[in-house]
């Protein structure tokens, strides 16, 4: 983290003492939140609409955080040691944006609509086989958690991976603006922030914001299946770094790297590439969304000099720091694959997928709710995905949820009768679930985090073993 005097730290932001004799006070890292600062932290008081936390300053400097940050605007407090700036958000970015170019680290910024935080842990697994790493931590990928997450980095790092998210137009472009990117990577286009932009069009427009901070020479990694990608390329108004680089990823032999081969299991996929010809990788998640997932990591890490030997080594200590796709395996006998974390028409499309490709069970069921935040064209989305369900990828279809039942119309032109079933309160649901499930099924869950279908997982850990048969 970072470690330097406060006349240093002031000089970096563009900030003043407060007292010349707090010029040697020694600052090692950094925080906004008063209940975590840590002693010889600096602090950092955010101003919000209904907070301010200037209001926790003198508490915490009292505890032993070693100075603040202090707007121009507010009133001092005398005998603290303080760096006054005009804004401290704005002191904190500039603060990350300089400590960042003092160091040889190398960045890889990486956002989409789907997929990024898993590709963040991907790219950082790959290159912790050779280089030391730093990485976002949770969420924060914001005009504030990334700021902290570059001072949180050590001085030797030889490489930084930043997850960039956002709500909103040029959120992506001052976080490429801090962090200056070496790499990026794009995992998709998808529809989450709809409501707030708008259209894919503008959606995608903010997630090429991040190559607008790139160093020239710089590579970007792109899913080369999304159309969007290239048309908003082309747009006079996207802004590029001089000699941009371009490799694409995705399903498609048009691309850079696509999949060869995919053999599936209870845990995991083993693959080929176009790429690495001839070999063969394993990885421990579900879905083949997470082959086109490790081949944007695989081009990082290949971009850097690490070799197949190592990937492999890479993507056998995967760790991901949030759940995705988790496989249970019920005392009743029932798998269930749980991803009630978050969902969207991209998301719900790859899980239906990861279902369909499990093969081997005695019936494939699909738990599905509501998809929420879509905008305008909510109705429409989740009609498309009883379009895109199919006897082929399961058996049986559940929806939750008032928006679904738009799901559950559609689908019920592809399938038998009483194949498809459509509830709005949650404990019928459950009930008819329980009543439908046998013995050596699989159950996929998925909704939006709002809809809390992980009730139905619980309810389906809590059926007994040692049925041998048919529920009911």
């Amino acid at each position: 983290m970072i470690h330097k005097s406060l006349k240093s730290i002031a000089d970096l932001c563009g900030g003043t003492l407060s007292r010349n004799q707090d010029a040697n006070i020694i600052i090692q890292g950094v925080g906004t939140d008063s209940r975590t600062i840590q002693p010889g932290n600096l602090f950092v008081p955010i101003v919000g609409e209904k907070f301010d936390g200037h209001e926790f300053a003198e508490s915490v400097l009292a505890s032993g955080a070693g100075a603040a940050f202090w707007q121009r605007d507010h009133q001092p407090v005398p005998d603290l040691p303080l760096i006054l700036v005009e804004d401290t958000l704005t002191a904190l970015q500039s603060l990350a944006a300089a400590y960042l170019s003092e160091t040889s680290a190398k960045v890889v910024g990486i956002t989409g609509s789907n997929g990024k935080t898993t590709v963040k842990d991907m790219v950082s697994a790959l290159l912790e086989t050779t280089y030391k790493v730093h990485k976002t931590q949770g969420n924060y990928n914001n005009h504030i958690g990334l700021p902290l997450t570059v001072l949180a980095m050590k001085e030797d790092t030889d490489i930084i991976v930043l997850e960039m998210g956002m709500s909103g137009r040029h959120e992506i472009e001052l976080l490429s603006t801090i962090a200056r990117p070496d790499m990026t990577v794009i995992t998709n286009i998808g529809e989450a922030h709809m409501l707030q932009l708008g259209s894919r069009e503008e959606i995608a427009r903010a997630k090429l914001e991040i190559i607008s901070g790139m160093k020239p020479g710089g590579l970007l990694i792109y899913h080369g299946d999304e159309p969007l990608i290239d048309q908003v390329l082309a747009e006079e108004s996207t802004v590029k770094p001089e000699g941009l680089n371009i490799f694409t990823f995705g399903n498609q032999e048009t691309n850079d790297d696509y999949p060869t081969g995919l053999m599936f299991h209870a845990r995991g996929i083993i693959f080929t590439s176009n790429r690495h010809a001839g070999e063969g990788f394993s990885l421990p998640l579900l879905g083949r969304h997470n082959v086109v997932n490790a081949l944007a990591a695989m081009a990082v890490a290949a971009h850097l000099g690490i070799g197949d030997e190592a990937i492999r080594s890479g993507f056998a200590n995967l760790k991901l720091s949030s759940m995705r796709i988790e496989a249970v395996e019920t005392p009743f006998g029932v798998t269930v694959l749980n991803d009630a974390y978050n969902s969207s028409p991209t998301a719900v499309k790859a899980a239906v997928d990861v279902l369909g490709d499990m093969k081997g069970y005695r019936k494939r069921i699909a738990v599905l709710g509501d998809m929420l935040e879509l905008g305008q064209r909510e109705e429409e989305f989740h009609a498309e995905i009883g379009d895109y369900l199919s006897p082929d990828n399961a058996d049986l279809v559940f929806t939750y949820g008032p928006l679904s039942v738009h799901t559950a119309e559609r689908a019920k032109l592809r399938f038998p009768d009483g194949a498809v079933l459509s509830f709005t309160d949650k404990e019928k649901l459950i009930a008819s679930v329980l009543e439908h499930v046998s013995e050596k099924d699989i159950v996929l869950v998925k909704a939006s985090r709002g809809m809390r279908l992980e009730h139905v997982v619980d309810a389906l850990k809590a059926l007994p073993g040692g049925n041998n048969g048919v529920r009911g």
